[in-house]
């Protein structure tokens, strides 16, 4: 019996929503999470929700599946009923100023103290300025001053009474002191001087000698007496900054959550401000440039040396979370190494590059700590060391700042080690299939470190369920989008395209950016004809216009074949000769295009010659489709003699690479009709490829030929005797545009799904395959009988010559 072409109903499946009975989208209830993804989202519940180590989460899945927003949305709902992460600062380590300390406060508290912090150094600059030049101070200071030098002149006093006892004079030169004999209150001339006696002379002199060591101990007290000075002075300083900073950080103190770090360095800061209260008693411009002084950690390679020597005292809010706003998430965009794990910044100073405890800047770890952080992984793998940093800061539990830098030296940089930071995080990386696979073989710590996979689907199943859901993801998106309501029709319109975008009548593409950007266009399309909804005409004119942007390069190969530059044939019927389809894809479109497939043979060796494989243009697909051709033709056909055919096989106006097998089926159609020399009719395009048993499988692609195809016959005119050839495999995966299905319904046009060579045989040539019977022969007339008489006659042929050449 004849293969009866399929029917309109055949070749698409409409959906009807009239049972839930809307009319827009602004009626249905939105949905709140990714329908048909249950399995991904169990997943991902179950790794938010595991605390061992190494549970965390790969999501996999393509892109514009929803599955950012699904993820995301999940965790920022469990993440809002857990406390919020700690706060970190970073402080100067006044013992060590190259390793800041880090200090963990309850959420909010870094803020907090760093404007405590930043109040002390105002007060304190302020009342250091005050105290300094107030009365008080000076009087005490002046009072100190004076008896240290009533001390001095006491001891000169001294010496200069011991001089008179013995007719000298104390006197005070541009030299300094010395001692001279005395002539009526004033200083002995020194002719006057030599004129006297010897005897005189050498009393006096040993008299200047006793003198000169009296001056000798009492200048050798002055050293020690401005000594105790300046000691009676820091202790007045002392006193008076402890007592304004013991009044300052009381201020401090007050109302802070106390912990023994932050207890532990607040002590070491009471003291440093002490020991440094004068930086408070210059003015801004005096600071600059200047160290912090003498004292443990100063000098101009102490990294707290600031431009501003306050700088060692403030607080660095390293990460700062508010208390009521839950555990953090965060998504991480570029994951460089700094960004990461953090990074140190530098300032250039006088030809060196500098830093300190103020300029270490948080990552991506730092503030996701206690919560969950979301990273690309291609762009983690595309930055280098990034993923080693990762691995190393999950393994460890701790995040240490680095960069590459760290292990080259240079004298031309002062740097510091921060402490490291404890690390309680939930690491999500997202990837497609192929990453994953690629990580999980590549590299033995991934498996280790993320053992739990969420796999979104691309499909859904297609029912009345389904749909309903369906509709409401859409109404879902026209809330999100702002976009104009969608009516019943166009709701459909958009779930059938949904089919048509993965080629299956029975399911529904979950890519929720696809439909998306279908339903931005048609709202687009909506806005432009006036529309306050959107109507199925708005979703046809959104596909059609995309269709036109995209289609440029489809149209010049349909123009170069409606012109017979490209030779396809659309009536007539011709021996080995048969048009394939084939599906090119050029960015995001994709569209269908046949190619003419001719076959020529001989008697030979029993070869069939695949010219693109000769030439290196035929992929291994396509070589596999031509190595079981030549099976399927080795054990159907005069099995008792030797195979005696020289056969070729090409792609007719071809000048790129040819691969896959779906043109198999199409190739072996051509060498039957070679063989049998019945013609094939040239108004059918098929598609399919073949096993080794001679049945025809499934190919991709299938709207995409089908129309290609129809698009050439309709140009040149359609005669009712055009149509496609495609496997039976296949039927579930038509969605054909509306124009097929009209030329269909009309009788123009015809689809036929084939189960088996010789099926698709006798369509194309209108002579029965044939089957093999009891005696082992084909019936006379059909296709296989004339196949096998030719290859037996071929094989007889082969028989004479080798005997004659014997």
């Amino acid at each position: 019996m004849p293969i009866p072409a399929l029917t309109v109903d055949d070749l698409y499946r409409h959906t009807d929503l009239s049972k839930l009975g809307f009319k827009t989208t602004k009626e249905l209830e939105p949905v709140d999470t990714l329908i048909g993804q249950d399995r991904a989202l169990e997943a991902v519940r179950f790794a938010a929700r595991m605390r061992s180590r190494g549970y965390n989460l790969f999501v996999i899945g393509p892109k514009g599946s929803g599955k950012h927003a699904a993820v995301r949305g999940y965790l920022r709902d469990r993440a809002a009923r857990f406390p919020a992460g700690d706060d970190w600062v970073y402080v100067n380590d006044f013992k060590d100023p190259h390793r800041p300390l880090a200090l963990r406060l309850p959420p909010g508290e870094g803020p907090n103290l760093h404007r405590r912090i930043e109040k002390l150094i105002a007060d304190l600059t302020a009342s250091v300025a005050a105290v300094l030049e107030g009365e008080e101070y000076r009087g005490r200071r002046e009072a100190i001053d004076q008896e240290f030098a009533k001390q001095g002149e006491q001891s000169l006093e001294g010496v200069a009474a011991a001089a008179k006892e013995r007719d000298l004079l104390l006197v005070r030169t541009e030299q300094g002191f010395a001692v001279v004999p005395e002539d009526g209150g004033k200083p002995m001339a020194q002719e006057k001087f030599n004129a006297l006696p010897q005897i005189r002379r050498e009393r006096l002199q040993a008299a200047i000698q006793e003198v000169q060591a009296l001056l000798r101990d009492a200048l050798h007290k002055a050293p020690l007496l401005e000594r105790d000075r300046q000691k009676a002075i820091r202790a007045l300083n002392d006193s008076v900054a402890r007592s304004l900073v013991d009044e300052e950080m009381t201020e401090v103190r007050e109302g802070m959550t106390p912990t023994e770090e932050l207890a532990a360095w607040l002590a070491a800061l009471e003291e440093d401000l002490i020991e440094k209260i004068h930086v408070f008693a210059q003015p801004a411009e005096a600071r600059q440039g200047q160290g912090s002084g003498s004292g443990q950690g100063s000098g101009p390679t102490d990294p707290a040396a600031a431009p501003d020597p306050q700088r060692r005292f403030r607080v660095n809010v390293f990460v700062s979370h508010e208390a009521e706003v839950g555990a953090p998430v965060v998504i991480e965009d570029h994951p460089t190494l700094g960004r990461l794990v953090g990074r140190i910044e530098y300032r250039a100073q006088m030809g060196s590059m500098l830093t300190d405890f103020t300029l270490i800047r948080p990552g991506a770890l730092h503030c996701a700590n206690g919560g969950y952080l979301l990273i690309d992984a291609l762009k983690l793998l595309q930055q280098p060391f990034a993923w080693d940093a990762l691995k190393r800061a999950l393994y460890s539990g701790r995040v240490t700042i680095e960069s590459p830098q760290d292990a080259a030296t240079t004298t031309l940089a002062v740097s510091i080690q921060p402490a490291d930071i404890p690390l309680s995080v939930k690491v999500v990386l997202f990837g497609d299939q192929r990453l994953y696979h690629t990580l999980a073989a590549a590299d033995p710590d991934f498996a280790d470190l993320f053992k739990v996979a969420a796999d979104f689907d691309d499909i859904m199943e297609r029912d009345d369920e389904h749909d309903a859901l369906y509709a409401r993801l859409i109404a879902t998106i026209q809330k999100n989008e702002t976009l104009r309501p969608f009516n019943r029709k166009a709701v459909e319109r958009v779930i059938e395209h949904c089919s048509r975008l993965v080629a299956d009548r029975d399911r529904v593409t979950t890519r929720v950016g696809l439909i998306a950007d279908l339903m931005r266009e048609a709202d687009y399309q909506a806005r432009e004809h006036n529309h306050k909804t959107v109507v199925e005409a708005d979703v046809e004119a959104a596909l059609e216009a995309y269709r036109r942007r995209s289609d440029r390069i489809e149209r010049r190969m349909r123009e170069q074949i409606l012109a017979e530059t490209m030779l396809i044939d659309t009536d007539g019927a011709e021996v080995g000769q048969v048009n394939g389809l084939s599906v090119l894809q050029i960015g995001t479109h994709s569209f269908g295009r046949p190619t003419r497939i001719t076959a020529r043979v001989r008697p030979g060796n029993g070869k069939v010659v695949d010219i693109e494989r000769e030439v290196e243009l035929g992929g291994p697909l396509h070589s596999k489709g031509m190595l079981i051709l030549q099976g399927y033709l080795a054990a159907t056909y005069a099995t008792d003699v030797p195979a005696s055919l020289q056969a070729s096989v090409v792609f007719e106006q071809s000048y790129g690479g040819v691969d896959g097998d779906s043109a198999s089926s199409t190739e072996l159609y051509a060498l039957l009709s070679a063989l049998s020399e019945v013609p094939i009719r040239q108004g059918i395009a098929v598609t399919g490829s073949v096993n080794q048993m001679g049945d025809v499988q499934a190919i991709g692609g299938v709207n995409e030929k089908i129309e290609g195809f129809f698009d050439i016959c309709a140009a040149r005119g359609l005669t009712g005797d055009q149509g496609v050839m495609i496997p039976a495999a296949n039927t579930r995966h038509l969605m054909l545009k509306e124009e097929v299905r009209d030329a269909v319904k009309a009788g123009k046009f015809k689809v036929w799904a084939v189960s088996t060579i010789a099926e698709g045989i006798e369509i194309l040539t209108g002579v029965p395959a044939g089957p093999r019977g009891a005696d082992g022969s084909y019936p006379d007339g059909t296709v296989n009988a004339r196949v096998e008489a030719r290859m037996r006659a071929f094989a007889e042929t082969r028989r004479r010559f080798i005997e004659r050449e014997v």
